[in-house]
């Protein structure tokens, strides 16, 4: 049976109070991460208060840079009442440490290119030390013109 409520939003009005496109709303239908809309009888889509929490708890999960998947998970979690609390903090957890490897990784390129930029006298001679590290191999790659059989 449907979730038909009279008073339901409409995908815009539900759109706004989540606060994403109703492009989005309509997508995550599309994949499955909230259930497809009530219809009204002229088959316009009609959400409720709960789809729009739903809608929101999404896209503030988003907004911390969970995958869809983590966030398929965190919404069942977030739905089932009798969770363990030790299933959202090792979930929480692991995407903590995933974005914590991120941030060295973009510190380490940071540090590169600042190294690069410090380097580079930037004007009109044509001798560019920025150039010449980005033509300089990284440890760990062979050789140009290397033949490997």
């Amino acid at each position: 049976m449907g979730r038909f409520t009279v008073c339901g939003m409409n995908i815009g009005q539900a759109a706004r109070h989540a606060g994403i496109s109703a492009k989005r709303v309509r997508h995550y239908e599309e994949i499955g991460l909230i259930p497809r809309a009530a219809r009204t009888g002229s088959n316009y889509r009609s959400y409720s208060d709960t789809d729009v929490s739903t809608l929101h708890f999404i896209q503030r999960a988003r907004s911390l840079g969970f995958s869809i998947e983590d966030i398929r998970a965190l919404v069942g979690l977030w739905r089932n009442r009798r969770r363990p609390s030790r299933e959202v903090k090792r979930l929480v957890e692991r995407h903590a440490a995933e974005l914590q490897a991120r941030i060295a990784e973009l510190g380490a390129m940071l540090a590169s290119l600042q190294h690069l930029a410090l380097h580079c006298h930037g004007d009109d001679r044509p001798e560019c030390p920025i150039l010449e590290g980005l033509e300089q191999e990284s440890p760990g790659t062979q050789a140009r013109g290397a033949c490997h059989n």
